[in-house]
């Protein structure tokens, strides 16, 4: 059965972005965030102009290589300029999740409007017994509180960024965790975690 999967890049304060993120302006001060996507030797199979480590690329590709659809948030849809139009994955359907109007969907793009769970059924539906990725700390908190999250991966970059947007916020209870596996790369290192309910 697919996974629901929580994974972002994020700095050892928790955030996702750094100051003044927008459309326009990006992530703000956290690019630095996505430096190891190309800072290596090793191109990824998945993503075209990525050149990763080899071990990002080990992790990256196989996390991604699972992925049939996307459920972002509305703040990180529009961080990343609408993703251009389409999708944060070559392969992918991106969902939005947004509780008001989002102009100028492009054919890659669907909105949903009536919560976290109507998010991941469409995704999952989709994406054809892939894993669906979720993008964005709103997204991510919401599917945790429903109980929705069955794996969770952070690549930590050493950096404090000392605001922006965090990828955690505030949850109902406490979400117990158990360590898959941490691989240490140039610049990043990759939390697997399973979900434990």
């Amino acid at each position: 059965m697919s996974k629901v999967i929580g994974a972002h890049a994020v700095s050892v304060d928790g955030y996702i972005t750094g100051r003044d993120p927008g459309a326009g302006r990006g992530l703000g001060e956290g690019a630095t965030l996505f430096d190891w996507y190309f800072d290596g030797d090793t191109p990824s199979q998945v993503f075209d102009g990525f050149r990763l480590s080899e071990p990002s690329a080990r992790v990256f590709d196989a996390l991604a290589g699972r992925v049939g659809a996307i459920v972002a948030g509305r703040n990180t849809y529009e961080d990343s300029d609408r993703f251009g139009g389409g999708s944060p994955h070559p392969k992918a359907k991106l969902f939005v999740l947004s509780h008001r109007a989002v102009p100028g969907l492009g054919p890659a793009q669907t909105l949903v409007t009536t919560g976290i769970e109507d998010a991941v059924a469409a995704a999952r539906e989709a994406a054809g017994g892939r894993d669906v990725g979720l993008m964005g700390g709103g997204v991510l908190t919401s599917a945790l509180a429903a109980g929705l999250v069955d794996e969770l991966v952070l690549h930590q970059v050493p950096v404090l960024l000392g605001g922006g947007r965090g990828f955690f916020q505030e949850l109902p209870a406490h979400v117990r965790l158990r360590l898959i596996e941490a691989v240490p790369a140039p610049g990043v290192t990759h939390l697997h975690y399973e979900v434990l309910r």
